[in-house]
C-alpha cells in the first residue's frame, strides 16, 4: 500500500491564470487563493483565501461565483488550488481555512477580504507560554 506524501492534500495546481477555472473538476474539494499578478515585480499579491467542502459545490464553483461577483473581487488574475483527499471533512477543511486567514490578520498589507478577526477555534488552544510547551514534553 502507497503512502500519501502529506495528510491533508492530495494535489494542487498554482499560479494558473483566471481562464484555466474550466478545467477544474467539478465538485474538488479545498483551499483556494485568488492572486493578482503584480507583472513588475513578477510575483502575485493574496487577493483572497477560500474554500470549498461541501458536496454541493466545489473550486470550481466557487471560483466562476467569484468571476462573476462584484467589483471587490475582479481583480484577482490567477488562483491556485490545494485539493483535500476525500477522507478530510468540511470542518476539517474549515480549519484550514480559518488557520490561513487567521495568519493575515495583523498583516498590514493583507487585503480586508482576506483579514479576519481571528479564528475563534485557534484561539481556544492558544498558549503562548513557551516554557510550558517545553515542561509538558519532557513530562510526556
Amino acid at each position: 500500500m502507497s503512502v500519501s506524501r502529506l495528510r491533508f492534500f492530495k494535489r494542487c495546481a498554482e499560479f494558473l491564470p483566471r481562464k484555466e477555472v474550466t478545467h477544474i473538476p467539478r465538485n474538488t474539494r479545498g483551499v483556494y487563493v485568488l492572486l493578482n499578478e503584480i507583472k513588475a515585480k513578477k510575483n502575485y499579491q493574496v487577493m483572497y483565501v477560500g474554500m470549498a467542502g461541501g458536496n454541493r459545490t466545489g473550486i470550481h464553483g466557487r471560483l466562476n461565483s467569484h468571476k462573476k461577483s462584484g467589483t471587490k473581487q475582479k481583480k484577482w488574475t490567477h488562483f491556485s488550488i490545494f485539493e483535500v483527499w476525500d477522507n478530510i471533512t468540511e470542518p476539517e477543511i474549515r480549519e484550514l481555512e480559518g488557520l490561513l486567514r487567521h495568519i493575515f490578520r495583523k498583516d498590514r498589507e493583507a487585503l480586508p477580504l482576506n483579514v479576519s478577526k481571528r479564528f475563534m477555534r485557534l484561539s481556544k488552544v492558544r498558549d503562548n507560554r513557551m516554557k510550558e510547551w517545553a515542561k509538558r514534553v519532557k513530562a510526556s
